[in-house]
Parts: C-alpha cells; sequence; structure tokens
C-alpha cells in the first residue's frame, strides 16, 4: 500500500519511519515532511506550495488531491491543527482510510472546555475545574480558590495556552495575558480555571477505534507509559518547552498505578466516545498526574504525543501499518499489539535561544554511520534540506548520498525550535541512556543545546 502521512515534525517523522519497516507498505508520502523524511527509505516529500496540479487547493483538499495523485489508500495524520478543521472527514469522503479522528471527535483537543464537560459528563478522574469568559468573573473565581491554580486557554494554543500558576499574581498576569493581551489570539478568549495537582507526570499514547455503526467493536488500546520532560534546563528548570525528551517505558510506574488508569480514566473515556456517537479511529493521548489520590486526567491530545513518539515507536514490536489497519476496519480489539523488552531514551536537541527567539539556517553535521554504529537513530524535527529542488529528486538524490557517504549527507539546516530526537533502545535503561548521549555527541549545529538528565532522577517535573 501507499500510505500519505501529514505532518512536518519529528512525530511525523518516527511515524514515516515506523511505516517504512512495513513489508506492507511500498511508499510513505510525506505531507510536507521535513529533512528526516526525505531521506527515510521509501518516504518521498511533497511540498503542497510546490504542487502545480493542486490549482490552488488548499488544507483538507490539497491533502486529498494530493494523496489522490500519488495512489495513497491509507491517511495517517500527524498535527491537530488539521484534524480539528475535518481532515480526517475529507479522506473518508475520498475513499482514503483515515488514522485519526473525525472533527466531531478531535474537539476533545481543540476546546479544553468541551474536553472537561466531556469528562465530568462521562466521570473521568480529572481535576476540578470552571470555565469563564469574562476576565472579572476569572479574577474573582481565583481569588476565591487561591493558588497554585492552573489557567488554560480553551483553544488550540501550540502548547502556549496552559499557565501553572504558583502565586496570585501569576495566575491573574495568566488571565489578562490570555483574554485581554491575546497571548494565543482567539484560543484565549475563554478559559479553563483548574485546581492544581499534586504528583508527578506521565503520558499514556493509545490506538482507539470507535464508530457509531459498530459499537460492539469499540475498543482504547493503550500504549506502554512514556515520560515527556517540559522545562528546558536539567532537573527540571527553566521555561517550559515543547519537550526537552522523552524516555518509555517510565520505570517508576506500577502497574497498579495503570490498573487505575483503565479503570478510572481509559474505559470512562471509552464509554463516552460510544454514548457520543463519536467516529475516532486514530491516536489518543492522555497527559496523566500521578496524585496520592490516584492518575487524574489532564487533557487529551487526538493524535500521538511529540517527543513521546519518538520514544514510544522504537519500542514496538508490532507491525504498525497493520495497527493501523486494524484502526480503520474496526478490527483493533483483536490486533496483537506487542512491545519490546528493555527501554527507550529520546533526548531533544533544540536551537540555541529556544523556547525564546533563536535562529535559523545552522548547518548540521551529523555523522550518520557514527549514530548508526551506536545504536541509535535520529528523528528530525525542526530541519529542512538545504537545496533547491524538486522535492521528489531530493529525497532520492539525498538517500544515495547517504549510501555513498558523500559529503552531501551534511546538507540538513536548522529550521525550527526543535530541531532533533536522538532514540535509543536497549536492554536496561542505562544502556538506552548510554546510547543515546553517545550518539548525541556525532551530531553539531552552532547554537545546539539539550538537557542532560533525561529519564534520570529528579529530571521530572513534580508538582
Amino acid at each position: 500500500m501507499k500510505v500519505i502521512v501529514v505532518g512536518s515534525g519529528g512525530r511525523e517523522h518516527a511515524i514515516a519511519w515506523k511505516l517504512s519497516e512495513s513489508s506492507l507498505v511500498e511508499k510513505v508520502v510525506c505531507v510536507p515532511g521535513n529533512g528526516g523524511t526525505a531521506m527515510e527509505r521509501k518516504c518521498v516529500n511533497v511540498n503542497p506550495e510546490n504542487c502545480p496540479y493542486l490549482e490552488g487547493a488548499t488544507g483538507a483538499e490539497a491533502f486529498v488531491k494530493i494523496a489522490q495523485k500519488e495512489g495513497c489508500t491509507l491517511a495517517v495524520i500527524g498535527p491537530e491543527d488539521p484534524l480539528s478543521d475535518g481532515v480526517a472527514d475529507a479522506f473518508w469522503q475520498a475513499g482514503i482510510k483515515a488514522v485519526g479522528p473525525k472533527k466531531a471527535a478531535a474537539q476533545l483537543e481543540a476546546s479544553k472546555d468541551l474536553s472537561k464537560i466531556f469528562m465530568k459528563k462521562y466521570g473521568v478522574a480529572c481535576a476540578q475545574s470552571e470555565t469563564f469568559t469574562n476576565k472579572d468573573d476569572a479574577i474573582a473565581y481565583i481569588e476565591k480558590k487561591g493558588a497554585p491554580i492552573v489557567v488554560k486557554a480553551d483553544g488550540l494554543a501550540a502548547g502556549k495556552g496552559v499557565v501553572v500558576a504558583k502565586t496570585l499574581e501569576d495566575a491573574k498576569k495568566a488571565v489578562f495575558d490570555l483574554m485581554e493581551d491575546g497571548k494565543v489570539g482567539d484560543a484565549g478568549k475563554k478559559l479553563v480555571i483548574e485546581d492544581y495537582l499534586r504528583g508527578v507526570e506521565i503520558s499514556v499514547l493509545a490506538a482507539v477505534s470507535v464508530t457509531k455503526e459498530n459499537p460492539e467493536a469499540a475498543c482504547i488500546v493503550p500504549f506502554i507509559p512514556a515520560r515527556d520532560h517540559k522545562r528546558l534546563n536539567d532537573g527540571a528548570t527553566g521555561p517550559n518547552t515543547g519537550g526537552m525528551g522523552a524516555v518509555a517505558p517510565v520505570p517508576d510506574v506500577t502497574e497498579a498505578q495503570m490498573a487505575a488508569f483503565r479503570e478510572t480514566i481509559l474505559e470512562p473515556t471509552l464509554k463516552g466516545m460510544i454514548a457520543e456517537g463519536f467516529d475516532y479511529r486514530g491516536f489518543i493521548f492522555f497527559g496523566l498526574m500521578l496524585t496520592e489520590n490516584g492518575p487524574k486526567c489532564l487533557e487529551y491530545n487526538v493524535r500521538l504525543g511529540d517527543p513521546e513518539t519518538q520514544a514510544v515507536l522504537p519500542m514496538m514490536d508490532s507491525d504498525f501499518a497493520s495497527l493501523c489497519s486494524a484502526i480503520t476496519d474496526g478490527s483493533l480489539k483483536d490486533f496483537a499489539l506487542k512491545w519490546k523488552d528493555g527501554f527507550c531514551v529520546a533526548p531533544v536537541a533544540v536551537s540555541g535561544g529556544y523556547p525564546g527567539a533563536y535562529k535559523k539556517g545552522m548547518q548540521i553535521t551529523l555523522d550518520y554511520k557514527a549514530v548508526s554504529d551506536s545504536g541509535a537513530k535520529v528523528f528530525i524535527a525542526g530541519a529542512i534540506i538545504n537545496r533547491r529542488s524538486n522535492s521528489h529528486t531530493a529525497a532520492a538524490e539525498h538517500l544515495a548520498f547517504m549510501d555513498n557517504d558523500s559529503p552531501e549527507m551534511h546538507m540538513l539546516i536548522t529550521n525550527g525550535g526543535r530541531v532533533l530526537a536522538c532514540s535509543a533502545h536497549d536492554s536496561s535503561f542505562e544502556s538506552a541512556w548510554k546510547k543515546a548521549y553517545d550518539a548525541l555527541t556525532k551530531i553539531s549545529f552552532k547554537g545546539m543545546f539539550y538537557r542532560k538528565d533525561i529519564g534520570l532522577p529528579g529530571a521530572a517535573e513534580s508538582n
């Protein structure tokens, strides 16, 4: 089969790589992809901006036309924005099976308010919260509740819409920044203010297959737990980022905690999806806080996490394309999902200045052979190939350069804040950690920065 992967980040690189490993997959079309997907076996990048046959089509219409032109029969949608805009609906309407929830179900991430209404309605364990559209009412509620407290923009805000306020002053400032100053645009016109939970965070990604037509086949199959590290600096200090690295599975998570998660969060979520008549065939991300009163759901993401995907997919011992097919055809309940023994560690290298202002266009020196020999895998996020040419040709040529160990293999340049993840698997956490960090020493670019403690004791942020 031929598969279209929508997105351009590290998550999409990991998805495309995992699909390319399947004997069922002939070609992976990455739209628009990045410098890493361009170099993967079986993968090709297609930039909608360079497709004359689109004739002005944009958004979901453009993705569908590219899939049809390339002969793709399956779509895997990576980011949340196209999902909330209904791209999965468009693929299904065009006769292309899509891994990703339809628009109505995607609102579980697109609106924090709707998500909390859903959780409360179906008894999902979560923090108490209230929703506000008036600044003065929000401030009055904060003064009544006290600090610490959590202020969240209702809409999609690219990870910039959540403030964990330790003081009343910080909480009030968050309300002003989001509602009055428009820090995240329209996403902050409505706020969800919720109780501060004490504990440590983990992420549980899962496969979902729910349709109104076949409720008896509905299921959510959780993956191994993972942990993202959001703070910029070692010891979980510094500003929040989109993720400085991940580890999977999480050594300190117990089976009792996972059992409680399934009972109090996963099962009520599935019940709610069925009751609401959602068409949800894709992946879900449960952001969890492990408290002394059991796990609580912080948020849903209606897709795989980033950078958690770069740590979780290398641990998967099942055919990923077959899993995607089971999700779309309603046979997920019968799918035997298997995992490798051991651990995967995936530290992220970022541009200097991130998460603030940073420069782009820094040349990346990456010794692919040395990285491969170290037992690691590089997943590119914010980097592109520094070449002006047709993306199909560039992908094929660059793969040849890599095989021939040519200097041209150093043509990647930075194009984002989070540039790449270096992922390594081994039988023990210690050996996986050493592999990942040894591999990072084979990579360099001006301003490159990364945490030195991903997965180590004290690295996880706790409340």
